[in-house]
C-alpha cells in the first residue's frame, strides 16, 4: 500500500498545526462560526444533531492493521468506543469534542492518515473497487491510478473551491464494483482492440435530490491523459456550475442544462487546448506510484485446498458463510473474505474499538497486515489462504463478524440518519434493525437470494437508496417520520434508479412492507431469477397492489 514520503508527512503535519491554531482561535472567539465553518469542513468536521462528527479519509478503502488500530484508539479515547464505516469507504466518529479534534488529527498523522477534503466543495475521497489488486476479473490494478488521482486532487489550487462537492470513482475490473455510473466523474478501465489500456470516462452521475445515471463522454481515453481530461471536465464545471443555488450546483445539473453533446464539446475543446500540460502521466510517474502496490509475498499453493474442502463438507454453517462471504482471488490457493458489520441488532457499518483491534490482529495473522473498507460498509481481508478460512471463520464468529449475509437482504446499507445527522428527515438505524429482526432467518434469506436493501434518512442519499433493489427514504410529514419505498434500483454496469411504489409508510409498517414485497417476488419469480430482475420484468404494479392492498386489509381488520 502507499506509504507517505517526506512531502506527504510535511503537508499533513502542517495541516494539523494550521487547524489546531484555527480551532484555538474559534474557541477563543477570534473567529466567527461563519469564518470557522469552511475551515472545519475542509478538515472533515461537521456539526451534527448532538455533537461534532469527524470524517476520516480512507483513500480507495485501503487500510493497514496499524491504521485500524489507530482508528480503534481514537474511538476509545475520543469517542464513545465505536466508529461508523461509510459507503464512500471512509470512517466517521459521531461524538468527538471540538477542542480535541486537533489531537485526533495529530494521532491520525502518526499512521499516515488525515481528514483532508472529506467535506467541503472540493474533490472528495477517491474510491475504487474494494477487491482492487486481487479481483479475479481485474483488467488492471486501479490503485496506482487512484493514488495518482489522490495526490493530484489534494489541495489542487484550481479546484479547491468548486461550486459543490465532487466525487470521483475508478474501477479496474470487468464488473463495476465502484459504481462509476453514479459519480461526478466515473473512470472505468478498459482495453481496446490493440490491447492498450485506457479509460471509459463517465460524467454527471449521482444520487441525492436529483438522481441521474452518468453519461459516457469518451469511450477510450489513454491512461496517460487521466488527469488532463479530468482537469478539462472540472474547468468547464468550475466556469459554468451554479453557485447561486446549492440544490442546482452539482455537475449533473450542469450536464443536464447544457445537454451532453454541448458539455462534451466544451470539455473536448478545453482538453485539446491543454492536454499537453505537465499533468500528462509519464511512465516514470506511474512506476513510482506502482512500486507501492507490489503483489504480496504469496505462497505457491494448490487452488483446491483439501482441508478447506473437508471443512465445507463437515460444517453446514461454515459452508453457508463461505458461500456468501468468501470471494474469488487472482492467486491460486487464496481468497478474499468479507467480515460482515451487519449482525442483527447492530447499526449497519458500525464497529467497536474492540472489533477494530480484533480485525487488525486478523489482518496481521491471515492477510499480510492489510484490509479494505467496502462500499457496502463491511471490512474485507483480501489475501487469505483457503486453508486458513475455517480458523478465520471461527475467530470472526466470536466477535460477531461472521454473519453469512453478504448480498442478502439483511446486509443493509444504511446512513446514520436522524439519530445523528442534522440533515436527516427520519431515523434510519431503527428501521434497519426492525427489518433485520423480521428476516433473521438465514435459511429464508438464502431462499430469497441476492437482494440489496438500502436506507437513507434524507434526500442526500448517503445510504444510496436510489440504487437499492429495495430503497427506503426517510421523509418528514407534518413533523412525523415516514418512509418512501422504491424498487428496481441497482448498481454496476447496468445501473438503474429505483421507482417509488406509492405513498410513504409509518415506521412501524416497514418490516411488513418489505415482507409483502418479498412475498410478491416469491410468487412471481422465474427459476433462478433475482428480485431486481423480477421487478424489471413485471414492473412495479403487482408489488404495489400487494403492499397497499394487504396493508389496508390488515389495518381495517
Amino acid at each position: 500500500m502507499y506509504r507517505y514520503d517526506h512531502y506527504d508527512h510535511a503537508l499533513v503535519a502542517e495541516r494539523v498545526a494550521q487547524f489546531r491554531d484555527q480551532t484555538r482561535r474559534f474557541l477563543d472567539g477570534k473567529l466567527t462560526e461563519d469564518e470557522f465553518r469552511p475551515l472545519r469542513l475542509r478538515n472533515g468536521l461537521y456539526i451534527q444533531r448532538h455533537a461534532p462528527m469527524l470524517r476520516v479519509a480512507v483513500p480507495y478503502g485501503l487500510l493497514s492493521s496499524a491504521q485500524l488500530r489507530m482508528l480503534a484508539h481514537i474511538a476509545r479515547k475520543y469517542d464513545k468506543g465505536y466508529g461508523h464505516f461509510t459507503t464512500r469507504q471512509n470512517i466517521q466518529y459521531n461524538w468527538p469534542k471540538l477542542e480535541e479534534v486537533p489531537d485526533i488529527l495529530a494521532d491520525l498523522a502518526q499512521v499516515e492518515m488525515h481528514a483532508i477534503q472529506t467535506s467541503g466543495n472540493c474533490i472528495r475521497n477517491i474510491t475504487t473497487d474494494h477487491f482492487a489488486g486481487v479481483a479475479a476479473d481485474e483488467i488492471v490494478d486501479p490503485r496506482p491510478l487512484a493514488e495518482i488521482l489522490r495526490q493530484w486532487s489534494t489541495f489542487h489550487p484550481e479546484f479547491n473551491w468548486l461550486p459543490r462537492k465532487f466525487k470521483i470513482a475508478l474501477n479496474g475490473s470487468e464488473t463495476d464494483r465502484a459504481a462509476v455510473l453514479l459519480h461526478d466523474i466515473g473512470l472505468h478501465v478498459i482495453r481496446n482492440e490493440a490491447g492498450e489500456v485506457g479509460l471509459r470516462v463517465i460524467v454527471g452521475g449521482g444520487m441525492g435530490r436529483t438522481p441521474i445515471i452518468g453519461h459516457v463522454i469518451r469511450e477510450f481515453l489513454p491512461w496517460r491523459h487521466m488527469l488532463t481530461y479530468c482537469e478539462a471536465i472540472l474547468r468547464v464545471y468550475n466556469l459554468h456550475g451554479r453557485r447561486d443555488n446549492i440544490y442546482k450546483a452539482r455537475i449533473k445539473i450542469l450536464v443536464k442544462a447544457l445537454g451532453i453533446e454541448e458539455f462534451t464539446r466544451q470539455v473536448d475543446a478545453e482538453w485539446e487546448a491543454t492536454k499537453d500540460s505537465l499533468s500528462v502521466i509519464t511512465d516514470d510517474e506511474l512506476a513510482r506510484v506502482s512500486a507501492h502496490f507490489v503483489p504480496q509475498p504469496y505462497e505457491k499453493l494448490r487452488d483446491v485446498d483439501p482441508d478447506y474442502v473437508q471443512a465445507l463438507a463437515d460444517s453446514r454453517s461454515f459452508a453457508k458463510w463461505a458461500e456468501r462471504n468468501v470471494h474469488a482471488h487472482q492467486v491460486p490457493g487464496y481468497a478474499a473474505v468479507t467480515l460482515s458489520l451487519k449482525k442483527t441488532g447492530v447499526p449497519p457499518g458500525d464497529a467497536t474499538a474492540e472489533q477494530m483491534d480484533f480485525v487488525a490482529r486478523l489482518a496481521d495473522q491471515y492477510s499480510f497486515g492489510e484490509l479494505r473498507v467496502s462500499h457496502e460498509q463491511n471490512l474485507i481481508l483480501a489475501d487469505v489462504k483457503k486453508g486458513d478460512l475455517f480458523a478465520l471463520w471461527q475467530e470472526a464468529k466470536s466477535q460477531g463478524l461472521a454473519t453469512p449475509n453478504i448480498g442478502l437482504l439483511t446486509n443493509i446499507v444504511c446512513c446514520p440518519g436522524g439519530d445523528f445527522c442534522s440533515l436527516a428527515n427520519a431515523k434510519s438505524i431503527p428501521i434497519a434493525e426492525a427489518i433485520q429482526r423480521r428476516f433473521d432467518d438465514l435459511d429464508y434469506l438464502h431462499d430469497i437470494g441476492e437482494l440489496d436493501l438500502n436506507i437513507s434518512g434524507c434526500m442526500n442519499s448517503c445510504g444510496h437508496h436510489h440504487i437499492g433493489h429495495i430503497g427506503v427514504l426517510g421523509v418528514d410529514k407534518q413533523g412525523a417520520e415516514w418512509y418512501q419505498v422504491s424498487i428496481g434500483g441497482r448498481q454496476g454496469s447496468n445501473a438503474a434508479l429505483g421507482q417509488v411504489i406509492g405513498p410513504s409508510f409509518a415506521a412501524a409498517e416497514m418490516p411488513e412492507v418489505i415482507a409483502k414485497l418479498i412475498d410478491t417476488y416469491i410468487d412471481e419469480r422465474h427459476d433462478d431469477e433475482l428480485f431486481v430482475d423480477t421487478v424489471h420484468r413485471i414492473g412495479i404494479g403487482p408489488f404495489k397492489s400487494r403492499v397497499y392492498g394487504e396493508l389496508k386489509e390488515a389495518i381495517n381488520a
